[in-house]
């Protein structure tokens, strides 16, 4: 017995020092990988009349994540790419002799639409610098024969499936739900238009809800189509038809109209490869991946010392100091003010994906922005989505630049409070108060809100509705009404937005870094990227640490806490675009 314990003592000594020898070795790793300063790219291992390997079948936001040792403990081991990743790399190969053309496999990219436009963009002035692109996939969902469309020629696996059904947006309503068991969402809001929390109010869509949706889809589905159709060189007429009557949903039906090229197994479409870099089809074909090729969106020049920041905004707003995928305070607010401090920096650009969030955080965040403003250039990009608390941020911008996809606008301002009241009464839960004052008990997750707290929110959300129109009044030059017309919480696409006088021109994140320089003065400059998150390192290790908890100790209650917190996270006067609105 003695003999048994002493070898499960050794035995899981074994196993805690070797947990402790890898934690110690990742460490040592991320120390050194954030420690580095990766701003140079070596071209010399680039081979003469090499192809360019781009898949983006993974998740794509605008800013590439942050080293992470730590990346088979989480749920994003399969890896996020960052659009700058890409953009950069196309660019770097647009310009490299050595590199002839791009194969591109886009097919089940997944990222939002204003992003997959920046891309495509990206690859068609590729293209026209005379290269070439050819694109492969066994599947395309709709979005990532967008992206592909941009290519010389598209090939398929002959029993491949393709998408090509136009755009939808569902959405879920809960006031049955909420009547059944007993917990429920107050809400107080202000515009007719301001859906964030409609479905938590009735039990179908509203008709204004349902005309604003539709006019952003037909306002992206008119970009996709018209790119598609002038890349392919077929009818609107022609796609239209194919869309409305589902006409193609594999690839012999997307060969048979037109809108691919060949269907091919993987091997056969290696040869097309070859015979568009003139090679002998016994001959390997030399590729780099573009991870390889890239470090950012600008080769560092390290004998340039003008410098344009780009100031990435991904995520809610909340209350909090900030994270690479939540928009805080005091992330945002230390990197303007270090543009501003910062000699080198000659301009900053703004990029926004949210899609709003907290009110206070959101005017405290404008507020840095003011006391940069005039004294440096400062443009905005819209990204996927910046609208409502995200539009908010934005409207102070000396230049906004959107995407004709991007969902912008919903000036509007709501509050949501969580109540369950009639679930504590099913499950024998009383909650009884005793208050000094009528009004002092404020809000109870256990009672209907009381007249005295629901009078005071409303008042206080006249007040930030009526802040929130003055800072776009003041940084788009409308007067009030006109602000009016255009707010009551009525989301616009990033097209809508420019003929409304949102943003000033449509373009993408390489177009407002363009303007920036533009209006600085500078023609030759480095790009750095802002917030520089502190101890990002730690953060690393708790989201691990916590993944594994999780995947250990995964009992439901858990689960329902996670959920309640999300919940939660809605309470109080926010600035927030309707959370249901995701375009397939």
């Amino acid at each position: 017995m003695n003999f048994f314990k002493s070898f499960l003592a050794s035995l899981l000594g074994t196993f805690i020092a070797l947990g402790l020898i890898s934690i110690l070795f990742f460490t040592g790793i991320a120390a050194i990988a954030t420690s580095i300063n990766f701003k140079t790219v070596d071209s010399a291992f680039i081979s003469e009349n090499s192809v360019l390997n781009i898949d983006l079948n993974t998740s794509v936001r605008d800013r590439s994540p942050a080293f992470n040792p730590f990346g088979f403990f989480t749920e994003n081991a399969n890896g996020i790419i960052g659009m700058d990743a890409i953009i950069g790399s196309i660019n770097k190969a647009k310009k490299d002799e050595k590199i002839k053309g791009i194969r591109l496999n886009s097919g089940l990219i997944s990222s939002g639409w204003a992003q997959a436009r920046e891309i495509r963009n990206c690859l068609n002035e590729f293209k026209k610098s005379g290269k070439f692109i050819y694109a492969y996939a066994d599947f395309m969902s709709q979005k990532g024969y967008y992206v592909s469309s941009v290519a010389d020629s598209i090939f398929m696996n002959p029993v491949g499936s393709i998408e090509l059904k136009g755009l939808s947006s569902e959405v879920l309503y809960f006031e049955d739900f909420q009547n059944q068991y007993g917990l429920k969402m107050e809400v107080i809001r202000h515009g007719k238009y301001k859906s964030a929390v409609e479905p938590f109010l009735q039990d179908k869509m509203s008709d204004e809800n349902r005309a604003q949706i539709k006019g952003l889809l037909d306002a992206v589905w008119t970009t996709i189509s018209d790119e598609i159709v002038e890349s392919r060189a077929i009818s609107k007429k022609a796609l239209e038809k194919m869309v409305e009557e589902l006409t193609v949903t594999d690839a012999k039906e997307a060969i048979t109209n037109g809108i691919i090229d060949a269907l091919v197994y993987e091997g056969d479409f290696e040869k097309s490869i070859k015979v568009a870099l003139e090679i002998d089809k016994d001959d390997s074909i030399n590729s780099v991946e573009f991870y390889e090729l890239n470090t950012q969106m600008k080769t560092f020049d390290s004998h340039v010392k003008d410098q344009i920041a780009v100031i990435y905004a991904n995520g809610p707003i909340l209350y909090t100091s900030g994270t690479e995928e939540v928009i805080g305070k005091k992330a945002l607010n230390q990197a303007f003010q270090e543009v501003e401090t910062n000699k080198n920096i000659k301009g900053a650009v703004l990029r926004i994906d949210s899609p709003g969030g907290d009110a206070m955080t959101s005017e405290i965040i404008l507020n840095a922005m003011r006391k940069l403003k005039g004294k440096k250039p400062l443009v905005v990009s819209l990204g996927n989505i910046a609208a409502s608390g995200g539009y908010y941020i934005a409207c102070l911008g000396d230049k906004i630049y959107a995407s004709p996809m991007t969902i912008t606008g919903s000036i509007g301002v709501l509050a949501a409070f969580p109540n369950m009241r009639g679930l504590a009464e099913r499950i024998g839960i009383n909650a009884e108060q005793v208050n000094s004052h009528k009004n002092a008990m404020g809000y109870s997750l256990f009672e209907p809100l009381n007249d005295g707290f629901k009078n005071s929110t409303k008042s206080a959300i006249e007040k930030v509705y009526t802040t929130f129109k003055s800072r776009v009044s003041e940084g788009r030059s409308l007067n009030m009404e006109k602000v009016e017309d255009l707010s009551k919480g009525r989301i616009w696409s990033g097209k809508d937005a420019m003929e409304n006088g949102l943003v000033d021109a449509i373009g993408g994140l390489e177009d407002a870094i363009q303007a920036t320089a533009e209006m600085a003065a500078i023609e030759n400059y480095n790009i750095d990227s802002y917030p520089k998150y502190e101890n990002e390192f730690e953060h690393i290790f708790l989201d691990a640490l916590s993944f594994i908890r999780l995947k250990i100790f995964n009992h439901p209650i858990e689960k329902f806490a996670s959920e309640l917190i999300k919940l939660s996270e809605m309470e109080g006067i926010q600035a927030i675009i309707p959370f249901s609105i995701n375009i397939e």
